[in-house]
């Protein structure tokens, strides 16, 4: 009886023991920019990029819905863009990231020139925007996007592509700072710290640009109000004394409010074209017109 009540303790002290040491998962979703400002911002944000619409979808003939479950359980949902180029050929993939007040639907139309150049676009809409689950945080869509980009790299072929749009370039920017093997990365009007505003610098776009910035081409407009120019500086430096290149425009505003449509071609061009390019041609001959400017 003294054996049988002396293993029953052992057990139970084990049991306690292991119960003790089982660390609770942790909560993506928990704010890491202040515990009121973190909601709050991202509630405004999210309530002016509006509600999402299945007829824009409806009328881009490559759009098909796809979803992504998170490990957390929420469902993102968004689309793919189906590569239309002339001969049928695929270049790769692009992960688009796009502004903290934007959907994904609204994008489509104009994400249509890297099919035409053979990229097939990802975009979906954020965690807890459009048709999205889950709360709006910035840890959460980080860590949305690193899993995202791992999916995509396991069912594609082909060059692995990125495009960060303002705050989609925080994002993007931390998926790089994470390790991911990528071919070439677009960031298009992001600024350069988020420690500014109450965020951990950890998160700061300068603390996880990679060492070697040759594979990205960096987007910014003297137009632009909603990241002037200041708030973008440093990034740009940093990325130019690391080899990237760096193209400020005179005619360029925030991303997608550009003052007309042709300037925003230009810019949508830009960027699918430098995504695009399979040697270093295109690098040469901008080294070339920057050295005799």
């Amino acid at each position: 009886m003294q054996k049988l009540r002396l293993i029953l303790t052992s057990l139970i002290l084990i049991s306690t023991l292991m119960t003790a040491t089982v660390a609770k998962p942790e909560n993506p979703e928990k704010s890491i920019c202040g515990s009121i400002q973190e909601p709050l911002m991202f509630l405004l944000w999210s309530s002016a990029a509006g509600e999402p619409s299945t007829e824009v979808a409806n009328h881009v003939p490559n759009a098909e819905p796809i979803s992504h479950k998170t490990k957390d359980g929420r469902v993102l949902r968004g689309y793919k863009l189906r590569s239309m180029h002339p001969e049928g050929t695929v270049v790769g993939s692009v992960l688009v990231a796009q502004g903290n007040a934007m959907l994904a639907d609204q994008l489509l139309s104009s994400l249509a020139n890297f099919s035409q150049a053979g990229i097939e676009a990802y975009i979906f809409d954020y965690r807890g925007y459009g048709n999205s689950e889950g709360k709006r945080r910035l840890k959460a869509i980080v860590n949305d996007y690193k899993e995202i980009f791992d999916s995509i790299n396991g069912s594609t072929h082909g060059r692995r592509f990125l495009y960060g749009i303002s705050f989609g370039g925080i994002v993007l920017l931390n998926v790089v700072g994470s390790g991911i093997s990528f071919d070439r990365a677009v960031i298009d009007s992001t600024p350069s710290r988020v420690s500014n505003v109450g965020c951990p610098q950890e998160y700061d776009p300068v603390v996880n640009f990679p060492k070697d910035g040759s594979r990205f081409l960096m987007v910014a407009g003297e137009l632009d109000k909603v990241v002037p120019l200041k708030n973008s500086q440093e990034l740009r430096d940093l990325a130019k004394t690391r080899g990237s290149r760096v193209e400020v425009r005179s005619d360029f505003a925030h991303p997608f409010m550009d003052s007309n449509i042709r300037v925003h071609r230009a810019r949508i061009e830009l960027i699918s074209s430098f995504l695009a390019s399979s040697d270093r041609r295109e690098e040469r001959r901008w080294n070339f017109d920057q050295f005799n400017k």
